[in-house]
């Protein structure tokens, strides 16, 4: 038996050498996200076993690993998720470098490879990122190139409520579907004058559009960001102001029952699909990630609105389970814009310029969301391509 181990032992070696005389090297397959703004995985999805090296470990705002017998694709970069601003993975002699710019402190917590198993059919080399709160020790140099850029401009859905046989609540003068079609035209305009977004309606006409179509659309259109527009009804008249709902915890649940439903859930979700366990944690990770841009959208939101002086419920961020919300991989909020069933409400609302007003405040808004550290939030491909 411990002749046979030798020679077992022995071919394994010839075989090795063989492979790196042939100078065979190993591919980054594709590089994926997880997490949030406290803890952040980084995989890196390998053809074939590499060792790792820690280049930079992150104190001076960007951590570097070097792969060793691992050729780099062209043009593989992109924007990352939680801790990771965005990365890029270049070449370095006969390993890859894997450069992940942080949009926050934080120092690697554990690396580590899996080898396939499990119905995996590759390696992955794994980085878990722990936010520390710390300050970066030393700035990017100023020759340094600043990280790529998304080829493709944020897209924006704009969900004008109700529609068509639905009118919504009826105030003295208008229904709501004419002020929500009306509004969501305004920020439309408002957005796409910048230059920074491409935008998309859900409706651009008085017809109706089911609840979860109006979400299946922004989910299919790769939306990083959905806003539905609705104006508020109440049994007193005295009551005015605008809020912001983002999803309930109760909501959530719901979203998670609703898109596990099918037998290939993962797949409408873009998930691995190979081991169920692992895609449900994905799953929670991603909505997590999702509810707490939501919440950072509908803050900035409400701070925009209550500096245009634009009247204000009382407890203006609210949670829901409103169907419009549930999409558990796009960021989204559902404006209240006041109560149509105010006579100052309904006015402002249906007044031309300043329903334009205040859709320059919600766009304000919107900018000021995706200027914030970690305001995308996706998984990246091999091409750079955001998945949600």
């Amino acid at each position: 038996m411990t002749a046979v181990a030798f020679v077992v032992f022995c071919v394994a070696v010839l075989a090795a050498g063989r492979g790196l005389a042939s100078g065979a090297m190993g591919e980054v397959m594709r590089v994926r996200f997880g997490g949030d703004a406290e803890r952040t995985r980084v995989v890196v999805d390998l053809d074939r076993t590499s060792r790792g090296q820690v280049i930079r470990s992150g104190d001076d705002g960007r951590v570097v690993l070097a792969l060793s017998g691992v050729q780099p694709p062209r043009g593989m970069s992109g924007q990352g998720l939680g801790l990771v601003r965005g990365y890029r993975v270049a070449g370095s002699g006969a390993a890859a470098r894997v450069e992940l710019d942080l949009a926050s402190s934080a120092e690697i917590e554990r690396r580590f490879i899996l080898p396939p198993g499990d119905g995996v059919t590759h390696y992955r080399y794994v980085v878990d990122l722990k936010a520390t709160g710390r300050a970066p020790t030393a700035s990017r140099p100023a020759n340094r190139a600043a990280p790529p850029r998304p080829a493709e401009r944020p897209l924006v859905v704009i969900d004008a409520g109700h529609g068509g046989r639905d009118p919504g609540a009826r105030g003295a003068h208008v229904n709501e579907s004419e002020i929500t079609l009306a509004a969501a035209l305004a920020l439309k305009q408002e957005l796409e004058r910048s230059g920074r977004y491409r935008v998309r309606l859900v409706r651009d006409s008085n017809t109706y559009v089911d609840l979860y179509r109006r979400v299946a659309i922004a989910r299919q259109a790769g939306a990083d960001l959905f806003i539905s527009l609705h104006a508020d009804a109440g049994s007193d008249p005295a009551t005015r102001g605008a809020s912001v709902y983002t999803l309930s915890e109760q909501g959530a649940g719901r979203a998670v029952r609703e898109f596990t439903r099918g037998e290939n859930w993962h797949r409408n979700l873009n998930l691995p699909g190979r081991d169920p366990s692992v895609d449900r944690i994905l799953l929670d990770m991603t909505q997590r990630a999702t509810q707490n841009r939501s919440a950072v959208l509908a803050r900035t939101l409400l701070t925009e609105l209550e500096g245009s002086n634009h009247p204000m419920l009382r407890r203006s961020h609210r949670d829901a389970g409103l169907a419009v919300l549930l999409a558990p991989d796009v960021p989204a909020v559902l404006l209240e814009m006041g109560f149509i069933t105010n006579p100052e409400d309904e006015r402002l609302l249906n007044d031309p310029r300043q329903r334009r007003r205040l859709m320059r405040a919600v766009a304000e808004g919107i900018d000021r969301y995706f200027q914030a550290p970690n305001g995308v939030v996706q998984m990246a491909d091999a091409n750079g391509a955001g998945q949600p």
